[in-house]
């Protein structure tokens, strides 16, 4: 019984090497952009300056690009509510790689019910933090009276970063 066990592993995992490609010639490393602390912290500082220009208070979620989060702010005043729908709509906007506004229009849209994916939301305020054509995080903001307005000052943190995803 033991053999033939060891024989099955051995057989999976030949398998699983000839479809990974993993001949000398296709093993490679894989290189990514990715989202540093500092550039998480001006994203948040770019929207939130935005948010209490234009007084409205907000919490804001930053994800990188495994869906972690990488910065969360709960804003002063703030409803309790708000942390956790900020980082759905990061999420939402990591996930379908466009804007949460965009996936929610999408939804609203379609003929046959949209994708259920645990942690997403259809509401506007999500935006993927993109290098190039690479989305290496998202932002989402919550708390401003309209998701317009939670979009606005997301788009206005990664303005901060502009320079640094061309």
């Amino acid at each position: 019984m033991k053999s033939i066990y060891l024989t099955c592993a051995a057989s999976a995992l030949f398998s699983l090497s000839l479809a990974c490609g993993a001949n000398s010639n296709a093993q490679k490393l894989v290189t990514q952009q990715s989202l540093s602390v500092e550039a998480a912290l001006a994203v948040a500082n770019g929207a939130l300056d935005k948010c209490h220009a234009d007084g409205y208070r907000v919490s804001l979620t930053i994800l990188d690009s495994s869906g972690l989060v990488k910065l969360q702010v709960r804003g002063d005043g703030t409803g309790p509510h708000t942390l956790e729908h900020s980082r759905r709509k990061a999420y939402t906007s990591l996930t379908f790689k466009r804007t949460s506004g965009e996936t929610a229009k999408a939804w609203a849209a379609a003929t046959t019910p949209p994708p259920i994916i645990d942690g997403t939301v259809g509401a506007q305020g999500g935006v993927p933090i993109k290098a190039g054509n690479e989305v290496i995080g998202a932002i989402g903001v919550s708390g401003a009276p309209g998701g317009e307005k939670d979009e606005a000052c997301a788009v206005a943190g990664i303005a901060r970063i502009a320079d640094l995803l061309k």
